[in-house]
């Protein structure tokens, strides 16, 4: 049985609220998955029920920087014991930055299935909610994945040369000190190899969090997100968009956004980003 996520915004297939998790954690059509950007956040306490995925270890190639492929992919699934039918719930730290890059990557390998859970870990732990130390226990489930397809939500340094020349719209989702190259990373965080600051020529710095409630880290609303893409920055909702951070996990969050909150179709994101662009002979940078 297919278990759809429904909240208050039940236009937005893809997103659930804490107390939508609460009432169907026992069902057993879901699965919780945490993934942080802290390895220890997990074992200090989960959601009951819910398994880690760890965006390094998990989804990444050990040797390419890449993905896993589709026979990786299945493995992970099986282990963590989802089926093609079952609804994958994401969740974590950072205001859902790894869990909508996990959703994005889920996207990739065609399980669309898939919700995040509005203002992550921070918001669950806040309301007082339970958790658990304790890792789940399941049988394995046999999992078949399609190849995975680079092409509708992903873009490469080739395609954003392209975008480039058709003077097509992207969005740097970083803060405005890494944008202008005044900052080479984010405060307190170490640089991560590029040898230049700066941006992409032509793109438009909104940052991620704009599109959240500082309050709580929940989304906005869909008449403010769009008051801030297309009133303030003049973005369409056809238009074709690439968004891009450092590393492809902020700027997951502003592709969530736009392509599962406001539904705008054409829509990648550029996981090279600022450390592959910042780093490449000969790409334009401007600051």
């Amino acid at each position: 049985m297919t278990i759809s996520p429904t909240m208050g915004r039940e236009d937005i297939k893809a997103l659930v609220t804490t107390d939508w998790v609460a009432s169907h954690q026992d069902s057993p059509g879901v699965r919780f998955l945490e993934s942080n950007e802290d390895p220890l956040v997990y074992p200090s306490g989960h959601i009951p029920g819910a398994f880690e995925l760890d965006w390094g270890r998990d989804l990444n190639d050990p040797l390419v920087r890449d993905y896993i492929d589709d026979v990786e992919f299945e493995s992970l699934c099986s282990r963590l014991a989802i089926t093609r039918d079952t609804l994958v719930v994401f969740y974590g730290d950072k205001s859902n930055w790894w869990a909508c890059y996990a959703f994005w990557v889920f996207q990739l390998f065609g399980h669309t299935n898939a919700a995040v859970m509005d203002g992550g870990r921070l918001k669950w732990v806040n309301e007082g909610r339970p958790l658990e130390t304790a890792n789940p226990k399941v049988e394995p489930t046999e999992y078949q994945a399609p190849r995975r397809d680079d092409k509708t939500d992903r873009a490469f340094r080739e395609d954003v040369l392209l975008h480039l020349a058709d003077k097509n719209p992207m969005i740097d989702v970083r803060s405005p000190e890494e944008f202008t190259g005044e900052r080479m990373q984010m405060a307190d965080y170490p640089n991560e190899s590029a040898l230049r600051g700066g941006h992409v020529p032509g793109a438009k710095n909104i940052p991620w969090a704009r599109a959240t409630k500082a309050e709580d880290g929940t989304f906005k609303s869909q008449e403010e997100l769009i008051e801030l893409y297309k009133g303030q920055n003049g973005i369409q909702s056809g238009d074709d968009i690439i968004t891009y951070c450092r590393i492809g996990e902020r700027s997951s969050h502003t592709w969530f956004v736009l392509k599962h909150i406001l539904g705008w179709s054409n829509v990648r994101n550029y996981d090279g980003s600022w450390t592959e662009w910042g780093n490449a002979v000969g790409l334009p940078v401007e600051k």
